[in-house]
């Protein structure tokens, strides 16, 4: 019996994390920016608001969506990003701590607008426009996250699938050669000369099968 050698395990990417997180601190640094400066009007952010409304009014939204509605809106999307980058960087069993970061991150940007940003205006309705959007991009990220893990589940479970396959024929194979050397009174052909008959499952645990490419990924941990 041959002896099955496990070998070390393979290397986990940790490319998302990385990508992710530092994607997250800029991303979250731009906020920051934005929403901490002193004076917004050096932003222009009336102006590029009149002229927002002024364009949508003129394909056809209706005119009561003024410049509330666009601010409670720009605000949703401004999360949406932050949301999805903190959805990829955290682990795939600890995103429940998005659910209360993303308030936390944005209630303590309102708090420091009221008490040390005269020329800010802190509300609780940025709070609630905020935390929807963080938990919409929070939302697409578990689902692109889902979607990449049942990927790699269905390329491994086709991968041995077909390792299996291939096993039953290659025993089909050698069973017809023996039963052909049997009706004709030949003596069968010795063990080394038979078609090899891999186990499509114990190769799995060859210290080789990650290094060889046979590997149909190693992205499974999410």
């Amino acid at each position: 019996m041959t002896q099955i050698q496990v070998g070390p395990p393979p290397p986990r990417s940790y490319a998302r994390l990385w990508v992710s997180t530092l994607l997250l601190v800029v991303y979250a640094s731009f906020v920051l920016l934005v929403t901490m400066w002193p004076q917004p009007e050096q932003l222009e952010f009336d102006s590029i608001a009149g002229r927002v409304l002024r364009a949508l009014h003129n394909i056809g939204v209706p005119q009561w969506f003024g410049y509330d509605k666009l601010e409670f809106t720009a605000n949703i999307g401004m999360f949406v990003p932050l949301g999805f980058l903190l959805g990829l960087a955290l682990a795939r069993s600890a995103w429940w701590v998005a659910i209360f970061l993303l308030p936390a991150f944005s209630g303590a940007i309102e708090f420091t607008q009221g008490i040390a940003l005269d020329e800010r205006v802190s509300t609780v309705l940025d709070v609630l426009s905020n935390t929807i959007g963080g938990y919409l991009g929070l939302l697409l990220a578990m689902i692109l996250r889902a979607m990449i893990h049942a990927r790699d589940r269905t390329k491994i479970e086709r991968e041995l699938w077909e390792r299996r396959a291939a096993a039953a024929e290659l025993q089909r194979q050698n069973a017809a050669r023996a039963q052909a050397a049997a009706s004709s009174h030949q003596v069968p052909a010795p063990a080394a000369a038979r078609i090899a008959e891999p186990d499509p499952v114990t190769r799995v645990l060859d210290a080789d099968f990650w290094e060889t490419g046979d590997a149909p990924t190693v992205r499974l941990p999410l």
